[in-house]
């Protein structure tokens, strides 16, 4: 397919074909996105029942704002399959340019610099929403429907492979940065959010049962 069409547009068998296909895009970090907004869905959608753990009402109220809250995210990471693709294209474009002249060598290592943190902040963007709709899975697994449970299950540990996904995409590119202050702030954000993430997928396997 041409190479200006959103992967996220694609369907499901063209995507499957995309990812592989011996092109560098999309990658390990676009797939990570979509792994991600595959977990949501499947929390929505449990969270969507019109039947709860125990029937009570406070239920359904946790189950419908988790709903609301999860909702964005999705859309959000969808967007990611194609950010993280454009990312990388940036990244090889950057270091195709001309290097003959200290100019060109000075303007290809300024965009090689750049390129390398849009690369690193995409991934990072997808921890970051993975973490949030891991904090909603609690609520999810706290109320959703018990024959749900194994969807629920299902949404969690996807979203946690983005997370380690995602986490080892920041950890590729980040050491091609070369802004210390940048690298710092990054690397205390990622280690911040798995660890954030990994507490919350612990409490949502627990009130599962699993």
């Amino acid at each position: 397919m041409a190479e200006d069409v959103p992967y996220s547009t694609y369907a499901l068998v063209d995507l499957l074909d995309a990812f592989a296909a011996n092109d560098p895009v999309p990658g390990g970090g676009s797939a990570a996105a979509l792994t991600a907004a595959l977990g949501v869905s499947l929390l929505i959608m449990a969270a969507g029942l019109p039947k709860t753990k125990t029937g009570a009402p406070e239920e359904a109220a946790d189950l419908s704002e988790a709903s609301a809250r999860l909702r964005p995210l999705r859309e959000a990471l969808i967007g990611l399959i194609d950010r993280d693709s454009d990312s990388y294209r940036a990244v090889l474009g950057a270091f195709r340019q001309p290097k003959s002249t200290d100019a060109e060598r000075e303007a290809r290592s300024a965009a090689i610099q750049d390129a390398m943190r849009g690369a690193t902040d995409v991934p990072l963007e997808t921890m970051r929403l993975c973490q949030q709709a891991l904090r909603g899975a609690t609520v999810v697994a706290a109320n959703a429907l018990e024959t749900a449970k194994s969807d629920v299950g299902t949404g969690i540990e996807l979203l946690v492979a983005s997370m380690r996904g995602s986490a080892m995409n920041v950890d590729a590119n980040l050491p091609s940065v070369e802004d210390a202050a940048y690298v710092t702030r990054i690397r205390l954000e990622r280690e911040a959010l798995a660890a954030d993430a990994d507490a919350d997928a612990a409490r949502a396997r627990q009130l599962l049962g699993y």
